[in-house]
């Protein structure tokens, strides 16, 4: 099946352009000797599971459903972290994760008994109060007040009985020197703690894929870490293992003029894309440019009720007509992780455009899935 005969919305998953960012993180595990793994919160598509295996060491989980899904479908090492884990769930992540971080000493001795039971390798999630982001706070685990690990004044040495790891993850799509730089304010206050460790996982964020990324850079850290410390190293990205390797098509409804022509998409960015309205971030269009870059300028939002659901303005180079197919450009992280079905919007299908060109549906969905959410 071709992908004009695909129904919209729908994911369209690039074979190729998966398998190009895999090989480039099995690149850096084989001459570094770290160990990369997927971080599912940013995309959990388990259909190819059996591919992103080929080349990476296993999954990064947030909770016991993505740690389930990754027991089931990945293989590999299964490492989770949360925030706080309730006592049936820390249960049953232990028979199933080799790998469990905590976010505080309270939790860490709460669950003793189980990890320690269960030979679960064990960490704490580090906060070294060292932020690079110049973004919404929202995205900075290093923000004031926040929740996410334990910071050096409230750090105890005297619990570390059993643990076997430090963890600390503060970037947000960047680059190797802000990695560097928090290395180095984390080793500054922490290091001494990680010479008696097995393992030190450095989180995700990490946009090691994206063209310009200093691969260069991130392997020198590396390095340097194993070589003064002994320790496995751990990296998480979810964005770069599939980073620019999904699309969204939509198809164009209907046009309306109110100062400028509308487009309304059978696509949402509230239902469909929710973070170009949360970060918020203009997603990349096939064929369009800039407003009045080109001849012919639109803004492109969806039938929902919600007055903000607008993606964007957008110029092309004809004029748009009703039934037109658009396609978003990098729209398989956090796009199907994160949609819903607000108003009613039925979720987007999903395929596979595979590397001969043919796209193989792997999922549509329906009434029975909006309905059976809240009854």
């Amino acid at each position: 099946m071709k992908a004009d005969r695909l129904p919209t919305p729908v994911y369209l998953l690039d074979e190729a352009k998966l398998t190009a960012n895999l090989k480039i993180l099995h690149g850096v595990q084989q001459r570094t000797g770290c160990r990369i793994l997927l971080a599912q919160k940013a995309f959990s598509m388990f259909s190819v599971y059996p591919l992103i295996r080929q080349y990476l060491s296993g999954t990064a989980s947030s909770g016991l459903y993505e740690a389930r899904l990754a027991a089931e479908t990945f293989g590999g090492e299964n490492h989770v972290y949360s925030p706080a884990y309730r006592p049936e769930e820390a249960e049953a992540l232990c028979g199933i994760c080799d790998h469990m971080v905590f976010n505080s000493f309270a939790q860490l001795e709460a669950f003793r008994p189980l990890w320690e039971r269960a030979g679960t390798s064990v960490g704490l999630r580090i906060n070294p109060n060292f932020s690079t982001q110049t973004g919404q706070a929202i995205y900075d685990p290093c923000a004031p007040h926040s929740r996410l690990g334990v910071v050096r004044e409230h750090f105890r040495p005297e619990l570390l009985r059993g643990v076997e790891g430090l963890h600390f993850h503060t970037l947000c799509e960047q680059d190797a020197e802000h990695l560097v730089r928090t290395f180095e304010a984390f080793e500054k206050d922490f290091g001494e703690y990680l010479c008696g460790m097995k393992w030190l996982n450095l989180g995700g964020g990490h946009h090691i894929t994206r063209e310009g990324y200093q691969i260069d850079l991130l392997e020198q850290l590396l390095h340097r870490i194993r070589r003064t410390y002994g320790v496995q190293v751990y990296l998480e990205p979810g964005e770069a293992v599939a980073l620019r390797a999904g699309y969204l098509l939509t198809e164009v409804l209907d046009i309306v003029e109110n100062g400028m022509p509308i487009l309304i998409l059978d696509a949402s960015a509230a239902c469909h894309m929710p973070d170009v309205l949360e970060m918020p971030y203009r997603p990349p269009l096939r064929h369009a440019a800039e407003p009045g870059e080109l001849p012919y300028t639109y803004r492109l939002a969806a039938r929902t009720c919600l007055a903000g659901d607008v993606i964007g303005d957008y110029s092309f180079d004809h004029p748009i007509r009703v039934g037109e197919r658009l396609c978003f450009e990098d729209m398989a992280i956090y796009t199907m992780v994160k949609n819903n079905t607000f108003n009613g919007m039925p979720l987007p299908a999903i395929a596979i455009l595979h590397e001969n060109g043919e796209c193989e549906p792997v999922k549509t969905f329906g009434y029975e899935d909006f309905k059976g959410r809240l009854s």
